[in-house]
């Protein structure tokens, strides 16, 4: 026989040991650190609920959990979605210790991710079997009965088997085998069934309890659906059965899908967030600090109660619910994974806790610090910081040239400030926009700031990774039904915000990447007015940094391009007439040239007749229009134009554009 040691357990490979000899563990090879038994110091998450905290949502879960399924009208699911940091997981540890506690039978499974085969959920049916049949030991012979028929069960995950097959086979049919020893009981209540003496004895404390934990934290999301599809299925055929599944997971679309069904009832933890919850939990870490620490104790003896009352309350509000941001700013307080050689006090660090600014600077320089000296750290945070819209980890991780795990690395240890998702394509967030006002402050970030010359490498690797997915595919972006990367999709929608932002920080070097990236793209797919205007777009910003002529007459050049290329009424024309009335004016400033400036005019009109009262940039063009008219008026004098420039502004102004505002005031002063 050869044994392979394997997390959980051992497989065993070979026939000298017969399936009646050996052990149902053995033969069910089950993860041994998925469920709440394992030691969760070594095996996360390491979630338990404080004392006399989150007492109320606990009661709520357990109350329903011991319900009679025939007398009360409770749905057999319960489904706790919540947000990083609300305590999901600590509930679930405390809803399964109360079941042992009373003596009812209960089996979990602990999703976690990036924790190897508990962040999948192939070894969930066997894994949940072998809990059972150690909890209620008559379903042990239905156990093995089910794998003798079909071996196949214990078959590798896509083995042949449908997960959905597997749960039925090994969990739900020999549950419902020891409940039910007869077909002719189907329809009869739990409670006669009990008088029957057909259930055992530890049923009668309350219907069997399985409690699934951080569901999103596994990877298989096609097979999440399939077991949430399986179980709602056999509960449906079931209505009797004293079976209850808790599950508690983040708010993700392939599991809201499934479980937002009037089959499962719903709790948001956001709802059970109680500032008494935070009090108390505060209360007890103090206290426990303060009979550790000698400073805060000699502190106490002369000054009295530490923290006082009012700062207790003004840190419950503070906080906000999150238990992971409480427990960071405790951490922050007393100095906790702190420098050695910081010389400020507990007593020191509870003001700057209790101020967003700088408050929750400290904070969040706390928080960053631990993940600093990892690789691509400041490229990581950067990123997350300046990007229009939130990327997934396995984008970052593309648009930066590095590993998914990599980015994963950086952030596992910042989850009190950043949102960091269960899976590789969810966005990662921030948690509090004061986050990103932090990082892009350096007199307030420091070493932590997102320089805006971050942009330009951005800019660079998002026309890289175009030009990437063109060389491979120079179709992509022609055909409508082709699937976008994600990466090019935020490039096509937000890349001139990492121009802009980047402007100033731009050297010579980098225009010239972009040019060249740009022109191997066009070469690629020419006649695409989006890489047109893009390579206008360089050459503009080139122009106006060098004051280059020659760049200002391409970029003019291009613009001409893309527009023949956008015939009215296609819906980009009016922001292709606005990017050439733009370079015409650069090139009026630059050269003096009359006949810019009145092809300005020109085009900026046509601009504002394509765009009706409810286009979204109509204030835009009514700017650009009235700018341009109160310019010419400056060279000719002409009072036509400045009525008109006048009352375009006024109407940009109630459109409510703060540029708007500030031109028709300059206009007023100067008349």
């Amino acid at each position: 026989m050869v044994v392979n040691n394997v997390e959980g357990g051992f497989h065993q490979h070979g026939s000298l040991i017969s399936a009646e000899q050996r052990s149902l563990f053995d033969i069910l090879q089950p993860i041994t650190d998925a469920s709440h038994t394992r030691n969760r110091k070594r095996s996360p998450p390491d979630s338990a609920c404080f004392p006399g905290t989150r007492l109320q949502v606990v009661e709520n879960v357990n109350n329903w959990a011991r319900s009679d399924v025939t007398t009360v009208s409770e749905p057999h699911v319960r489904w706790m979605h919540g947000y990083v940091g609300s305590g999901k997981s600590s509930i679930s540890q405390e809803v399964c210790e109360t079941s042992k506690r009373e003596d009812r039978p209960v089996i979990s499974f602990f999703f976690f991710r990036n924790a190897g085969d508990r962040s999948k959920i192939g070894r969930l049916p066997t894994t949940l079997a072998s809990q059972m049949a150690a909890a209620i030991p008559q379903t042990e012979p239905f156990i093995r009965e089910a794998v003798q028929r079909n071996p196949a069960l214990l078959s590798p995950p896509g083995g042949g088997v449908s997960l959905q097959d597997r749960m039925r086979c090994l969990v739900y049919e020999p549950f419902k085998a020891v409940v039910q020893r007869k077909k002719s009981f189907v329809h009869e209540s739990f409670k006669a069934l009990v008088r029957r003496k057909k259930v055992v004895g530890v049923l009668t404390r309350g219907p069997f309890l399985m409690v699934l934990d951080g569901l999103d934290e596994c990877d298989d999301k096609d097979e999440v659906q399939e077991l949430i599809d399986g179980m709602l299925a056999f509960f449906n055929n079931n209505p009797l059965i004293p079976l209850r599944v808790f599950i508690t997971s983040r708010v993700e679309e392939h599991i809201q899908s499934r479980l937002n069904v009037p089959a499962v009832r719903l709790d948001n933890l956001v709802d059970h967030c109680s500032d008494d919850d935070i009090t108390t939990f505060l209360q007890i870490l103090f206290e426990d600090g303060c009979r550790r620490n000698s400073v805060i104790r000699a502190y106490v003896r002369q000054h009295g109660e530490w923290p006082t009352q009012s700062d207790r309350r003004k840190l419950v509000k503070h906080i906000g619910g999150s238990f992971i941001f409480a427990s960071a700013v405790f951490k922050f307080i007393m100095a906790m994974n702190t420098e050695a050689n910081d010389p400020r006090t507990p007593m020191d660090r509870l003001p700057l806790a209790l101020e967003m600014n700088p408050g929750l600077d400290g904070l969040y320089a706390q928080t960053l610090a631990r993940s600093q000296h990892l690789p691509h750290f400041s490229d990581i945070i950067s990123t997350i910081t300046l990007l229009s819209a939130p990327l997934s980890t396995s984008a970052i991780a593309e648009l930066l040239g590095i590993h998914i795990y990599e980015v994963v690395n950086v952030l596992v240890n910042l989850q009190a400030i950043i949102q960091v998702p269960g899976t590789d394509d969810i966005p990662v967030t921030l948690c509090h926009t004061s986050l990103r006002d932090f990082l892009t402050t350096q007199s307030r970030s420091g070493n932590f700031f997102a320089h805006p010359s971050h942009h330009v490498r951005l800019y660079l690797r998002f026309l890289e990774c175009e030009l990437q997915y063109l060389r491979q595919d120079p179709e992509l972006f022609v055909r409508s039904s082709k699937q976008i990367p994600a990466v090019v999709g935020y490039a096509f929608r937000y890349l001139h915000n990492h121009s802009d932002g980047g402007l100033g920080c731009f050297k010579p070097s980098d225009y010239s990447s972009a040019v060249h990236l740009c022109r191997q793209a066009l070469a690629l797919q020419p006649g695409i007015p989006e890489w047109i205007t893009v390579l206008a777009t360089v050459y503009r910003d080139r122009a106006s940094q060098i004051g280059s002529l020659m760049d200002i007459d391409k970029a003019i050049s291009l613009h001409r391009e893309a527009l023949k290329l956008l015939p009215s009424p296609h819906p980009d024309r009016s922001l292709s007439l606005n990017n050439l009335g733009n370079a015409l004016i650069d090139r009026h400033w630059l050269t003096g040239t009359m006949a810019d400036l009145e092809e300005a005019v020109s085009v900026y009109r046509e601009a504002l007749n394509l765009q009706p009262s409810f286009h979204p940039f109509r204030s835009n063009s009514l700017d650009n229009l009235g700018g341009v008219l109160l310019d010419r008026h400056g060279c000719t004098g002409s009072t036509a134009d400045l009525e008109e420039g006048i009352s375009l502004l006024r109407e940009a102004l109630g459109l409510r554009t703060i540029s708007s505002y500030k031109s028709l005031a300059l206009t007023q002063q100067s008349r």
